[in-house]
């Protein structure tokens, strides 16, 4: 086993995008380790309004905020969240992946992020990827965790733990998550989530939006029976 391997286990990497899912996170990390990077990417994303929620949120919370360039990825494939010339999808397409799917995301930034970690000597690397609650994207699937912490492990002969908070619960528990964690405001009216590129509560049509919304309303439901 190499002698940096898990060396800092106080600190953390959160792969974050300014989002709700990614903030609870965020915040889930900055309460379990002493330090925690946020790491963005600008990958020629429709919303650069994006980085800076990241930005500021990072800042209220306390974690060091760092972007890398991924600028390259929007010109390999053609899709909603990187061209403005293509209407997002309303619904998910009948057998088919949603044009909200940008290939290969969540594989780049995840190595990029090991990388990160690697020269820091971390070992721990978090993401708000889920399988209970999302859009149909196949990188968000546990199975593609786990395949991909094993050869992140080979590739740089260090022993990484991707982990993934938000894996087996939905949007209300994640409301509910950030809720627990004191962030319930921050997430609601500072994060940007809409693929529509409007902060807070969004624009209330686009399907991440939708999904947002149910799961709050859900959770205030419940809350407020209480």
């Amino acid at each position: 086993m190499s002698e940096v391997r898990r060396k800092n286990m106080t600190q953390a990497v959160v792969v974050y995008s300014g989002g709700q899912d990614s903030t609870t996170c965020l915040a889930w990390a900055l309460k379990n380790y002493e330090k925690v990077y946020a790491l963005s990417f600008d990958y020629g994303q429709r919303h650069a309004k994006e980085l800076e929620c990241a930005a500021g949120i990072a800042k209220k919370l306390g974690a060091e905020h760092r972007v890398i360039s991924l600028k390259e990825l929007n010109q390999l494939a053609a899709n909603s969240l990187t061209r403005s010339d293509i209407p997002v999808d309303s619904e998910k397409p009948e057998g088919d992946l949603p044009n909200t799917y940008v290939e290969g995301r969540n594989l780049l930034f995840l190595t990029y992020a090991a990388i990160f970690a690697k020269t820091h000597g971390i070992s721990d690397i978090i993401t708000g990827v889920s399988q209970s609650d999302f859009s149909g994207y196949p990188d968000c699937r546990d199975v593609f965790i786990k395949s991909l912490n094993t050869t992140l492990d080979l590739a740089m002969d260090f022993e990484f733990c991707i982990i993934t908070p938000l894996m087996w619960i939905d949007k209300e528990a994640t409301w509910k998550m950030a809720d627990e964690l004191g962030v319930f405001d921050i997430v609601r009216n500072e994060t940007l989530t809409c693929y529509n590129g409007i902060v807070g509560d969004g624009c209330g049509n686009c399907p991440a939006c939708k999904l947002r919304k149910n799961g709050l309303m859900k959770y205030l439901e419940k809350k407020d029976k209480k």
